[in-house]
């Protein structure tokens, strides 16, 4: 992020006078096609894109050099299987079943890849049939297996990521899952993974390199949310939008995909007599009766990479064999023995996360951004190995974080929070960011 661009965002926000972003994009007819990598700057995606919360697709060439393209792939464009099996053929994968509603999402099992590749396979024969159903890989932290198992290999070049794509994660669309822990996955096993770090599954664009989310977890290194999907034709993510309505981004490997986008407010048309929002919203009469606009349609070819903005629900629908990389209390009052307990319970049930846990998020974020600041490194470079952010990028998300804490401080039910644990106390942190917000007014 360069000056000029970092003055144009805090503008932005200024402008919004605390309305939420995403409840002021513009209305789409089309989503714009990024063509060329070189004539399309970081300034131009986050002034276009970002700030306005809107989509666009980003053309394969931006994902060409990617080893992920080079070795998944056969020269006829279908999913590499044999490369994938002597590779990562006895890792646990989570798999879903299309064709199995729970509530609005998909149970899941988990079965070593091999297993599911001879069910592919089978599926092809059948003419895209099985007596199994419709299974489909997704949410597969292969990242986070890889960083695990060999803490010392450097498997993607890029220190965070956004959301790595086809976007849906079990916190995100809700499917239930059932086996190991997503992150115990192969732990102990006799595996063998031949992948080397020259080979690099992909590499972070730069339009994302400011990651809280999945900087946040790499910081804590228990989890994150980078994800590989894989699937045979025909199968599909439920309507849903993305865990803590982050952005995310998700970029084909191989195959076809098409996403149905309805902008943030639009899905309250769909919803039904009980408050919720349809599983399907290709079902026959869901759209014809809906009172809002149709969905943005977008076809994502191979190589192309779909951003994906906040609180924009979708759904996706393979239309072609795919192997896809990802990077999102009611009116009770005192009526039980700490209630104030229960409250954070409920809502980091319905929310995935609760007011102490987003202080200490913030508080990540925050003192990572400070060092960046203290140090006083140069000026950001587009590209490059060290994709990480910058001093202006710094400096734009400390007032961010300076923002958003100010108003989780001031909030009724976070002054009931226990914070006397909390290191430094929310009060302190706010200051340090108010102080850092003007020692950087003239960066």
């Amino acid at each position: 992020m360069d000056r000029e661009t970092r003055l144009f965002a805090e503008s932005h926000f200024r402008g919004l006078r605390g309305r939420l972003p995403g409840g002021v994009c513009p209305t789409l007819d089309c989503v714009d096609f990024i063509e060329n990598p070189d004539s399309f700057s970081y300034a131009d995606f986050f002034k276009g894109y970002l700030l306005p919360n809107v989509p666009c697709v980003f053309s394969s060439a931006f994902t060409e050099t990617w080893g992920s393209r080079r070795h998944w792939v056969t020269p006829s464009g279908k999913p590499n299987f044999d490369y994938l099996l002597r590779n990562y053929g006895d890792v646990l994968v989570p798999v879903a079943n299309c064709g199995v509603r729970e509530y609005n999402s998909n149970p899941k099992e988990y079965m070593p890849l091999r297993e599911y590749i001879n069910y592919w396979k089978e599926y092809i024969r059948g003419d895209n049939s099985s007596p199994r159903g419709c299974l489909y890989l997704k949410d597969w932290h292969l990242c986070s297996f890889l960083a695990q198992s060999w803490p010392g290999r450097q498997w993607i070049r890029c220190e965070q990521t956004l959301v790595l794509a086809l976007r849906d994660s079990c916190s995100s669309s809700g499917d239930r899952c059932t086996g190991p822990d997503a992150h115990s996955q192969g732990v102990g096993l006799p595996i063998s993974i031949r992948d080397s770090s020259a080979e690099g599954l992909f590499t972070l664009p730069v339009y994302f390199s400011s990651d809280w989310l999945n900087e946040y977890w790499d910081a804590l290194g228990v989890d994150d949310y980078r994800f590989i999907y894989m699937g045979p034709t025909g199968t599909w993510s439920p309507f849903h939008a993305d865990i803590f309505r982050s952005f995310s981004w998700s970029v084909n490997i191989c195959g076809r995909k098409k996403w149905f986008f309805f902008p943030p407010g639009q899905e309250e048309a769909l919803r039904d007599g009980h408050g919720g929002l349809p599983y399907d919203v290709t079902s026959p009469g869901i759209l014809n009766s809906c009172p809002c606009p149709l969905p943005l349609e977008v076809t994502q070819e191979a190589g192309e990479m779909v951003f994906v903005p906040s609180g924009w629900h979708h759904q996706v629908h393979n239309l072609q064999e795919l192997c896809a990389v990802q990077q999102e209390v009611g009116q009770w009052r005192d009526t039980m023995p700490d209630w104030h307990h229960h409250c954070q319970v409920i809502m980091r049930s319905c929310s995935g996360i609760n007011f102490g846990e987003f202080y200490h998020f913030l508080k990540v974020i925050a003192e990572r951004r400070l060092l960046i600041l203290a140090k006083g490194r140069g000026p950001e470079v587009e590209g490059g190995e060290d994709s990480g952010p910058g001093p202006q990028q710094a400096a734009f998300d400390v007032s961010r974080i300076a923002e958003v804490l100010a108003s989780v401080v001031a909030h009724p039910d976070f002054q009931k929070v226990d914070t006397c644990v909390f290191s430094p106390r929310p009060e302190e942190l706010l200051q340090q960011l108010e102080e850092g917000v003007v020692a950087t007014a003239s960066l």
